[in-house]
């Protein structure tokens, strides 16, 4: 195998994995697409925060904000809920490799299901599987923006199709293969389910996600257990 193909083929390997997600990404972004047209967004603004933010939680946190406060509660509210990723880029830093610039750049591709899609066995990422995962729910993302804003298909029909619960059953998938292979990632979930169940008391359900991604810090250390790979050693 040349060296083209050697590194070619964690990319199209994170291609492949991320088919699963990004047809859930297109699915929500339907939703997106349309409750954005019927708030007045029109076509071209809910697809070019699509091609630039690139964050289901975020979007539909500002969306939902907006309608109901000011632009800067709806930025902060949306900043509040994409704070998980300053764990996650905790857990990734180790595996980029470049310069600053090279290493900023591939950070932008991190993305949830990309981020357990790139997940080794020794605890690190493989940054190309990554960005091969998430290149495919991009594009799924933003084309299903595009035509949930032309089609604007009901809400009300989305939810009699069950195609509400895609998203959030890919990510219930994903978090169960990942406790299976990691008694830390396990560990790591028991512990954000309490934060975030404990916190709902007190709180409002995005401070209570707020919270709960603190046991992803369990994360950013190598598993010294880790498993090892098809030959024998560890990834």
């Amino acid at each position: 195998m040349t060296v083209v193909a050697e590194q070619k083929a964690p990319f199209l390997e994170g291609m492949r994995l991320g088919l699963g997600p990004a047809g859930a990404c297109f699915v929500l972004a339907l939703t997106f697409g349309a409750e954005a047209r019927s708030r007045g967004w029109g076509f071209g603004l809910p697809v070019l925060f699509s091609m630039f933010a690139f964050s289901g939680s975020a979007q539909f946190t500002l969306l939902s904000t907006l309608a109901g406060g000011s632009a800067v509660a709806a930025v902060t509210a949306g900043v509040l809920i994409n704070a998980r990723y300053l764990m996650m880029s905790l857990a990734l830093n180790e595996s980029l490799r470049g310069s600053r610039w090279s290493r900023a750049l591939q950070a932008q591709a991190l993305a949830d299901a990309s981020f357990v899609v790139a997940h080794r066995n020794d605890g690190g990422y493989d940054v190309r599987r990554l960005l091969g995962a998430s290149l495919v729910q991009w594009v799924c993302w933003v084309s299903g923006t595009a035509i949930g804003a032309v089609i604007a298909p009901a809400p009300d029909l989305m939810h009699r199709l069950g195609l509400d619960v895609a998203f959030p059953a890919f990510f219930v998938i994903l978090a169960i293969d990942e406790v299976r292979r990691s008694s830390r990632a396990l560990l790591a979930g028991l512990i954000g389910a309490a934060v975030a169940a404990g916190l709902l008391f007190v709180t409002s359900p995005g401070y209570a996600l707020l919270g709960a991604t603190a046991a992803a810090l369990l994360g950013v250390q190598p598993d010294k257990g880790a498993l090892p790979d098809k030959d024998g050693e560890q990834e």
